[in-house]
């Protein structure tokens, strides 16, 4: 018998994990489930001891993990703490592109496998960043309000407040991953020229997609719209600040639907209004959901929405798909398919698997 934890929430639910699990492994293994239900996105994530963008509290999630062997969750607050009440876990399988609700530290030292869901909401991001583009550009957003507010804006078709079409652009996108290679791909068949900076990304299957990997400041000089896809980590924090984006020509159009600290906000609001930024789409915050005096809610031409990129229905199945398939792989004794401690793994190996 092989006790889970499904630990979901109000997008992938305790359900989704459990009903993708059974279809993944079959009738013939011998599972027990408990469930736990978090409250995101009713409410917003955040650090909770000592991880980030997680869920729930600390000793809720260690009163469900007992005498569980797998656990799988978005969300849950795999803290340190929490390692050091559970004994008999073995593998958590996160459904998130990285586990950074887990201490990843706290994991490999209790000899815990963590694997995670590279990929599982590529094609929603990508999507929305799309969407986020060109509502900056033709001014969707913002002609909305004002007409249902009862502005007419013909002074929009004028040439000087005209918008910006994507066939013939330069679009620079930073991080080219699952999600920004498959922003590229809809950019081109828009007509646009893609740039990409990417430190990790491989040269040949960049050009290989048609798009020139570029170093940042030649990206940022010739680009205009700019799109953020890389992940946070403590080197890419403000990887676009006040020096680097004066090198943006006068008008540009920048996107951030990756994450909030990756942008500085603090130079954007008088940007904006002195035009050197001609839009600005935004996902994420630095705090979310930021506060009511926030700066750029007053600025113009800014579309904001509340950190919606991934919230696809297409996108929880698909974690839950992904994790489910991982959990087969360890029940039957092979390495899940990404693993964050690979170490632990190579330790362990089958007879740590079962």
């Amino acid at each position: 018998m092989t006790r889970i934890l499904a630990a979901g929430d109000y997008f992938v639910a305790p359900e989704l994990f459990i009903d993708a699990i059974r279809d993944a492994v079959g009738e013939t293994t011998d599972l027990d489930f408990s469930s736990l239900t978090l409250e995101w996105p009713l409410e917003p994530f955040g650090r909770v001891g000592t991880v980030d963008e997680a869920s729930g509290s600390i000793p809720s999630l260690i009163d469900a993990l007992d005498g569980v062997e797998v656990a799988v969750t978005q969300m849950a607050a795999f803290s340190r703490e929490v390692f050091d009440h559970t004994p008999e876990l073995r593998l958590i399988s996160v459904c998130r592109g990285g586990p950074v609700n887990v201490d990843l530290a706290a994991a490999t030292a209790a000899g815990v496998i963590v694997s995670f869901a590279p990929g599982r909401n590529a094609v929603a991001a990508a999507e929305f960043a799309i969407g986020l583009m060109l509502a900056a550009m033709r001014r969707v957003v913002t002609s909305d309000s004002e007409l249902k507010a009862g502005q007419w804006r013909g002074d929009y078709y004028t040439y000087e407040n005209a918008g910006l079409e994507l066939d013939g652009a330069t679009v620079g996108l930073i991080g080219y991953g699952a999600i920004g290679s498959i922003v590229s791909r809809v950019l081109r068949a828009f007509g646009a020229t893609v740039l990409a900076h990417d430190p990790y990304a491989n040269a040949a299957a960049v050009a290989a997609d048609g798009v020139e990997l570029v170093e940042l400041p030649d990206l940022l000089r010739r680009s205009s719209v700019v799109s953020l896809h890389a992940r946070l980590t403590p080197e890419t924090h403000h990887l676009l600040n006040a020096q680097n984006l004066e090198l943006l020509p006068r008008g540009a159009i920048l996107v951030n639907s990756a994450r909030g600290g990756l942008l500085d906000y603090a130079p954007l609001p008088k940007m904006l209004a002195s035009g050197r930024l001609g839009a600005l789409a935004i996902d994420v915050y630095d705090i979310e959901p930021p506060p009511p005096e926030w700066p750029l809610f007053f600025a113009p031409n800014v579309v904001m929405t509340p950190h919606l990129a991934g919230a696809t229905r297409q996108t929880a199945q698909r974690a839950a798909l992904i994790t489910a398939a991982d959990i087969a792989r360890y029940l039957g004794g092979e390495r899940p398919r990404a693993v964050a401690n690979p170490e632990v793994w190579n330790v362990l190996g089958e007879s740590g698997a079962r």
